[in-house]
């Protein structure tokens, strides 16, 4: 998948655990642990922007991307 999560680099970085960021930010580490393997198909907005005042970052410190060909074309229905 060419989106990656880089949130464990952010977590590093500010000196929090996982554990500590979910409790701040009101979600459950098991929401958060799916988040960071990349198992989730999406986030809320709401969520990620949480994530990013507790982590006094931006969207593209938690998310990156590789470019692949194949992703101009969706084959998920939509």
């Amino acid at each position: 998948m060419p989106c990656r999560i880089t949130l464990d680099a952010m977590l590093v970085k500010r000196g929090l655990t996982g554990k500590e960021l979910a409790a701040q930010i009101g979600i459950s580490e098991t929401q958060l642990s799916l988040f960071r393997s990349g198992k989730v198909r999406g986030v809320r907005f709401a969520t990620l922007s949480a994530m990013c005042a507790a982590l006094q970052c931006r969207p593209g410190d938690l998310l990156d991307y590789d470019f692949a060909e194949a992703d101009l074309r969706r084959d998920d229905g939509e």
